[in-house]
Order: structure tokens, then C-alpha cells, then sequence
């Protein structure tokens, strides 16, 4: 088969003791998924979960023992850092229950919701999407993904992050406001889910601006850390 233009290569993720390479399909974002963030943005209560949504080349690869980097995006002054463990699809489907939800579940790792936050406050405002402060370029970094086996008590570890060593983010996965099986429930409720489907679980409390040449370390207790440096 031909093409009037040269398909882009596969986005592809590393995966933990593996050669094979992780193909990555889509990137679902979940909205304020932690109650303290949720209440740093000026909203409060179990609301009903959202998504929106990254291209898969915005995708950056931490790997393990490096520091990735990463450009200062254009048109903003407010880009801000939201550390989030990640969730891959080994098995799609639609209408997942959540009893059997963690059976599509290939691994995990750790990913960071980079976001231009005055973009994105200028679009709510206005009532417009706010895909330009969120699916631009470069804007989700990604650690190599640990299959789930061997992944440990995900739902109850700790998740943090660090700008230039200093504390910014920390918090455990179990304040899930939709924790990883209900959060696959509802997001198979409106879309078909398909193996490598990357899902960005949300963020905790703690988000904040990063300048050029801060460098971001976190992680998520059983999985492999990131570090990344704006540059």
C-alpha cells in the first residue's frame, strides 16, 4: 500500500524486562480525580468523572536512569507540572464492570500531565475547549510501564513529585476520587477501549508552574521513576 505522505512512526512506550515495546493507541485524561486538587481548582464533592483527551505523540519517553527533556511550550507564561500514574490497556472492550475491569490492565506506570495553565483558565472562561492547554506538544511524558504482576499494591501506593529535590506534589493513589476500576467502567461507557490505550489516572493536590531548566523527578511506589528537565 502507498500513502501521499509518509505515515508517522509507531508511538511506543518500554516496558520493564521486556524487549517488546509498548504501541500506543489513544491517551485518556481523567479530570480532577483527587479530592484536595480538585479543591485547589475551586471545585469540591464526588463529581461524576470527565475526560479529555492527549495525541499520542505527545508522548515523551523517561527512561529508566535518564532525565528526559522537554521544550518550554509556546504561547505560555503558566506551564505546570501534574504528576499521575498511568494505566495500559493489554485488552479493550466496551462497557467494562468494574469487577472485571483490572483483568484489561496490561501495567502501569508514571506520567506527567504537563499543562499550560493560562491557556487553559482562558479557554474555561470563555467556555471553549481547553485542548490547547492540554494536548499540545511534547506535553505527557512517560516512564517505562511495569506489567501489572509485577507492579505491587498499586492501589495503595504513595505518588510524588519533585522540582529541583524540593517537594511539590504527595499523595497516595487510594484518594482516587474513581479509583482504576471505575475509572475503566466509565471511560468503556463512552468510548471502546483498545490494547494500547494509555490512561491518565489524574492528579493530586500540589500542581505548580516549572520555569526552563527545572528538572521534575516522581514516582509511584512499584514503579520505575521519571525524571524530566524543561529545557
Amino acid at each position: 500500500m502507498s500513502y501521499v505522505v509518509t505515515p508517522p512512526a509507531v508511538v511506543s512506550v518500554p516496558v520493564t524486562g521486556r524487549t517488546e515495546r509498548f504501541p500506543v493507541h489513544r491517551i485518556y485524561c481523567v479530570g480532577r480525580n483527587y479530592e484536595e486538587h480538585a479543591k485547589e481548582m475551586g471545585f469540591t464533592g464526588r463529581e461524576p468523572p470527565f475526560f479529555f483527551l492527549k495525541p499520542a505523540d505527545a508522548i515523551v519517553v523517561a527512561d529508566a536512569g535518564q532525565t528526559a527533556s522537554i521544550p518550554y511550550p509556546s504561547l505560555t507564561a503558566n506551564l505546570h507540572h501534574e504528576i499521575e500514574l498511568v494505566v495500559a490497556i493489554g485488552k479493550g472492550g466496551r462497557n467494562i464492570r468494574a469487577e472485571d475491569a483490572l483483568t484489561h490492565v496490561f501495567g502501569y506506570a508514571v506520567g506527567l500531565d504537563m499543562t499550560r495553565r493560562d491557556l487553559q483558565s482562558d479557554m474555561k472562561k470563555q467556555g471553549r475547549p481547553w485542548c490547547i492547554g492540554k494536548g499540545y506538544d511534547h506535553s505527557a511524558p512517560i516512564g517505562p510501564i511495569t506489567p501489572a504482576a509485577q507492579a505491587g499494591d498499586i492501589p495503595n501506593a504513595a505518588i510524588w513529585i519533585q522540582v529541583n529535590g524540593v517537594d511539590r506534589q504527595r499523595s497516595n493513589v487510594s484518594k482516587l476520587i474513581w479509583n482504576i476500576a471505575e475509572t475503566i467502567e466509565h471511560l468503556s461507557a463512552a468510548w471502546e477501549l483498545q490494547p494500547g490505550d494509555l490512561i491518565y489516572t489524574g492528579t493530586p493536590e500540589g500542581v505548580g508552574a516549572v520555569v526552563r531548566g527545572d528538572t521534575m523527578t516522581g514516582g509511584v511506589d512499584g514503579l520505575t521513576g521519571i525524571a524530566v528537565k524543561v529545557a
